[in-house]
């Protein structure tokens, strides 16, 4: 069975040592044979993605935006022949406003996937976070990578999460895809 597994992080690439995590997460992922899901956005994720296919993952991407042109624009550097297929947000006016757009589009691809990794990221990649906790995911935190990755094991003694022991604190990428794998196939049964 290929697992769907989402990749939420920074978009916004700053750390050169989170560059080299992503790697390897979507490397590893890749040879595992998981089918990778992102918001279909640059950065971290875009990263992980790109060695996943290399490696032989499918991969699928939930945009914020509403067509493929739309898409082009949001990522101008990124190959988008990479996906298997985008899930583009619904020509609604709500949807009008990029970052309302982008909370419907995490929303969906954390209701999507079978578990997410968080590497790095801000604001949006919190909200990922707290999607993934409460729809029960199994959830890897890429831990050493910065911004919200590093904070979550703090804020987790502060809030008792709903579905707390299936988040998963690691720093070695390899290491968290296997946790999260043997997690998956534990419920499965």
């Amino acid at each position: 069975m290929s697992w769907k597994i989402g990749v939420y992080g920074s978009a916004v690439v700053e750390e050169t040592y989170a560059v080299t995590q992503a790697k390897v997460l979507g490397q590893e992922l890749g040879r595992e044979g998981a089918t990778i899901i992102t918001g279909a956005c640059s950065g971290l994720p875009y990263i992980a993605l790109k060695e996943g296919v290399a490696f032989g993952s499918m991969a699928i991407g939930f945009s914020p935006t509403r067509n493929m042109a739309e898409q082009r624009h949001f990522t101008p550097e990124d190959d988008l022949a990479l996906y298997n297929r985008i899930e583009f947000t619904p020509d609604l006016p709500q949807f009008d406003e990029l970052e309302v757009a982008k909370k419907y589009r995490n929303v969906i691809s954390t209701a999507y996937c079978d578990a997410g990794i968080i590497i790095s990221g801000r604001w949006g990649t919190l909200h990922e976070f707290c999607s993934l906790v409460d729809y029960g995911k199994v959830v890897g935190v890429l831990v050493g990578t910065g911004n919200i990755a590093d904070e979550l094991s703090e804020l987790l003694k502060n809030i008792q999460a709903k579905n707390q022991t299936n988040i998963v604190f690691e720093k070695d990428p390899v290491t968290l895809v296997d946790l999260i794998f043997k997690a998956l196939k534990v419920r499965r049964v």
